[in-house]
């Protein structure tokens, strides 16, 4: 998904303890779809490979209406869109045309360049649907980030659940808890869907120097604070918190190693290098990336 206006989130240092940051999301209704930004925040531009990570929804869509966003390019790096409701329609240059459905993986490594577009199946826009989910970048690491762009598709019964008194987490990218998940990543990292029942405790792997938890809804407690929906909390490196659960809750537990060198993000671009987003910049302006079979519009280039 092309990047939204949307202002930076405010980060919050916390006092000891586990919690080294919480984010709280900076909001923003783009007509009746609401989206909420966590990655990049002000004091926190990453967790791990994560750059980017935005909370699509719930918004309720009416019959005739939809989502729609035109072809756009991106390098650097690989898209995943985790849905809990409704489906967005994938196409790209590479040619490859797939739903994007509740609880399945879209994995679109961008690499050296690739370009698609986001719309809402036709069946569904007839009809009127509910959309929510969320949308992550992650940076491919050094070395990698000019590797042939690829797309892969898994669908929920692909993906390992981790069972536990009243938890189940999906593993939806990397490895965790001695699973491994079906996607192919460029670095080591986890990715969890966590549905969690009043009570229940967990805790993150701690195989990872930076990870954090984001609340979609119910609420959490650690180090004796309670921490409600549409916040991230940033794990502090080497901790080992426990997360209790209030009430009937959906998170998301993410985190990997750090990047060996900085990245620049700019519009949809990710890289090491500003020389290489200026052209990559060049390229979408000439039309160097290629088109979407099947699109006539785009998303022209910021000025």
């Amino acid at each position: 998904m092309s990047t939204h206006e949307c202002q930076e989130p405010d980060c919050r240092t916390a006092e000891g303890g586990a919690v080294e940051q919480v984010i709280e999301a900076h909001e923003k209704d783009l007509g009746g779809f609401v989206v909420r930004r966590l990655l990049p925040a002000s004091q926190q531009r990453r967790v791990g490979p994560f750059i980017f990570f935005d909370h699509m929804g719930p918004s309720v869509f009416a019959a005739g209406s939809g989502m729609d966003v035109r072809p756009h390019p991106h390098i650097g790096l690989s898209t995943l869109t985790y849905l809990f409701s409704g489906q967005i329609l994938h196409r790209d240059s590479l040619g490859y045309v797939q739903n994007i459905e509740p609880g399945a993986v879209n994995w679109m490594t961008a690499g050296r360049g690739i370009v698609h577009s986001e719309r809402t199946p036709d069946a569904l826009r007839a009809k009127g649907f509910d959309l929510h989910g969320l949308q992550i970048w992650i940076a491919l690491p050094d070395g990698f980030e000019e590797v042939e762009p690829s797309f892969t598709h898994h669908v929920t019964s692909e993906l390992p659940v981790i069972r536990d008194e009243g938890v189940a987490m999906t593993l939806v990218a990397g490895e965790a808890f001695g699973r491994r998940s079906p996607v192919k990543t460029w670095s080591p990292l986890f990715y969890l869907h966590v549905e969690a029942q009043e009570g229940a405790r967990l805790r993150a792997p701690r195989e990872y120097a930076e990870r954090a938890v984001y609340v979609v809804s119910g609420e959490i407690e650690m180090d004796g604070r309670t921490i409600g929906p549409n916040r991230m909390v940033v794990l502090r490196q080497g901790s080992d918190p426990l997360i209790r659960v209030r009430g009937n809750s959906c998170l998301m537990v993410l985190g990997g190693a750090p990047l060996a060198s900085d990245r620049i993000v700019w519009w949809n671009f990710s890289s090491s290098s500003r020389e290489r987003l200026e052209q990559a910049k060049a390229d979408w302006k000439s039309g160097a990336f290629g088109q979407v079979p099947g699109e006539t519009e785009f998303i022209p280039l910021p000025e």
